[in-house]
């Protein structure tokens, strides 16, 4: 609610400013999530053509590497204290002609309803609160967005209400970026080359490593190469995963080993990628790689990869929501994760039969 007052504060400022402002053509997208949600609205920013931001340091190794995006403004850097926060507000105040809100927050509604712009369009989520009112009075349209609706979806809609996620394609980096140099491991030959991702940032979304263990046997004798992906800080669940499992040459460990701009080159030299709900899914998603998403509690209605993907999961688990993410459950992680005969057998189906298809396109 004290953003309310900031407003209040500034409102002199935004009323002054309006008398001097021109339209500019200049398009600005507020967005200040993870990666999954920053990789979610690619399709926008290739609709848009060119873009300022305002984005999550998380993901600046990302955006700094697209070409549809101009100027980058990172929310860590200007909600520290209330100079910066003016100091943003005056910045963004007469720049812009179109204004897209896409996480409406309560911070970033008050830097999207300081702006002069002559077109602002403001997602409205369940998460709305009542004092948030007054920010979208200064929005000349809102898209209403719903749990069971794809944010890709609702996110393209700001721009255009026609457009769906089949209109544009996502990307993570564009074009991708092949490093000068990246692991040698990645170019192995003649073994299926699947990536991992062990952990999902929330411990209630990550995968058991006891399920892992029945996936890697599920999958013996397909010739299989397990690639993990992640951050320094998710050692402790590869630690975990090998005290399952035993260390096994056919884990070949990344974590650590890549900065966030190589990822997206990396997972694009995987065949598949297994993984429960995490940014790099996403990712995978975006370069077209084959995914197995084992959901667990996040609800694949609102988001999930849109291309060749296998959902794995149960309905009775979905209570963690893009715009409302608990951490805890009153449920175990074994429970939410459980993957039956039929699961495992439709991931080696899923593999085996990918495998095929790409053997009939090559022959």
């Amino acid at each position: 609610m004290s953003y309310l007052f900031l407003f209040v504060i500034f409102l002199p400022f935004k009323l002054f400013g309006k008398l001097f402002y021109k339209k500019t053509g200049r398009n600005l997208m507020i967005q200040t999530a993870k990666i999954g949600d920053f990789v979610n609205v690619t399709p926008l920013l290739s609709h848009l053509k060119h873009s300022d931001v305002l984005i999550s340091k998380t993901v600046l190794p990302l955006a700094k590497y697209d070409e549809t995006i101009d100027t980058i403004f990172l929310i860590e850097e200007h909600k520290k204290s209330l100079w910066r926060k003016f100091r943003l507000a005056f910045t963004l105040l007469n720049c812009y002609e179109n204004v897209y809100l896409l996480q409406p927050n309560s911070t970033n509604l008050f830097f999207a309803a300081v702006c002069n712009a002559a077109n602002k369009q403001f997602l409205s989520t369940y998460t709305r609160r009542w004092y948030h009112t007054f920010f979208y009075l200064t929005a000349n349209g809102i898209v209403e967005h719903r749990k069971e609706q794809l944010t890709v979806d609702d996110y393209l809609k700001l721009a255009d209400r026609s457009l769906t996620w089949r209109d544009v394609p996502k990307h993570a980096t564009l074009p991708l970026r092949k490093p000068t140099t990246y692991p040698l491991s990645l170019d192995k030959q003649n073994v299926t080359k699947i990536g991992l991702s062990i952990s999902a940032g929330n411990k209630s979304k990550t995968i058991p490593s006891a399920i892992w263990k029945k996936i890697f046997s599920a999958l013996e004798g397909l010739n299989c190469t397990y690639f993990v992906f992640g951050p320094k800080s998710e050692q402790v669940w590869l630690d975990d995963l090998h005290r399952e499992v035993g260390m096994r040459e056919d884990i070949v460990s990344l974590v650590g080993e890549l900065p966030l701009e190589d990822v997206p080159f990396a997972i694009s030299k995987m065949d598949f990628y297994i993984a429960s709900d995490s940014g790099n899914v996403y990712i995978a998603d975006a370069v077209g790689v084959p995914i197995v998403l084992i959901y667990g509690p996040c609800c694949i209605a609102e988001q999930r990869p849109l291309g060749n993907v296998l959902l794995l999961g149960s309905k009775e688990y979905e209570k963690s929501y893009i715009f409302e993410a608990p951490y805890y459950f009153d449920r175990t992680r074994e429970e939410m994760f459980a993957l039956s005969d039929n699961d495992l057998n439709a991931i080696r189906d899923f593999i085996h039969q990918n495998l095929q298809h790409n053997d009939i396109i090559k022959n």
